[in-house]
């Protein structure tokens, strides 16, 4: 049975840059790196930078990083001062930002969780919700 996530792997085109971004802008722990990657981490997840052809998804896929509504304004702020592109405006319960790392893939960093999400669906359904 799966039991969660396991780790997270992202294509990079340019490591060092990469790193500087992962680590100095969004806070990941770094572990290892090596001539086409490197380990990193951001609480209990592990993160993956893998030198390789970066081709991001042109589509809404994106991964969303967990932030405690107080945090939000500063690391927004941070992310703004750093000339981080944003790809989206949040539209979405809890704060929101979307932004893009340094090949184009696609991040948020959400304040809400799944039930603050679901609580809100509930005052405000989606077109053709149905409750599992």
């Amino acid at each position: 049975m799966l039991r969660g996530l396991n780790h997270i792997t992202i294509a990079v085109s340019d490591l060092d840059r990469s790193l500087r971004f992962y680590t100095d802008i969004l806070g990941m722990q770094g572990h290892v790196r090596w001539e086409r990657g490197a380990y990193l981490s951001l609480g209990d997840v592990w993160f993956c930078l893998s030198v390789d052809k970066a081709a991001p998804a042109q589509d809404y896929s994106h991964i969303a990083f967990d932030i405690d509504e107080s945090d939000f304004l500063p690391f927004a702020d941070k992310l703004r001062t750093a000339g981080v592109m944003e790809w989206k405006q949040n539209t979405s319960e809890g704060q929101s930002i979307y932004f893009l790392d340094p090949d184009g893939h696609r991040f948020e960093a959400h304040s809400g969780s799944l039930q603050t999400r679901l609580n809100s669906l509930a005052q405000a359904p989606y077109s053709g919700l149905v409750w599992l």
